[in-house]
């Protein structure tokens, strides 16, 4: 059951790499952030790859950093499921496991996040994250 909201971002689209075109395209994404994590300003940077599964849809892989405006920071690995849209747009669902000694963040080290994640064909993207309960 999905919990309280604890965090939502926008950014943008920093980077694509094409990384393999063999059995199925894999491209690299960096992005930079900015939002709010458990009421916490933040900056985010996430590198995630993603494939195009043979059906069409995404599988990808992320990790990332979050730095708070008072020096917190955490880490976090991430997978989620998604499509291609319209014009190169994407849309993901997925969960994140984050870790920090910042006592700001450290109630994340016991938490399963979901999350869902957009980015438009521009390279604009949002995300908002929930406690999975």
């Amino acid at each position: 059951m999905l919990g309280e909201q604890i965090g939502e971002e926008s950014g943008t689209v920093m980077s694509r790499r094409v990384l393999s075109v063999d059995g199925g395209a894999r491209v690299e994404v960096s992005l930079q952030h900015t939002g709010k994590l458990l009421g916490v300003a933040t900056r985010s940077t996430i590198t995630y790859c993603a494939g195009v599964r043979p059906d069409g849809s995404l599988y990808g892989e992320a990790q990332g950093l979050v730095t708070g405006a008072g020096g917190e920071r955490a880490t976090f690995k991430a997978q989620g499921v998604g499509k291609l849209l319209d014009g190169g747009a994407v849309r993901y669902r997925g969960a994140q496991y984050y870790y920090s000694d910042s006592p700001q963040f450290s109630r994340l080290n016991t938490v399963a996040a979901v999350f869902e994640y957009e980015a438009d064909a521009d390279g604009n993207t949002k995300s908002k994250l929930w406690e999975w309960k």
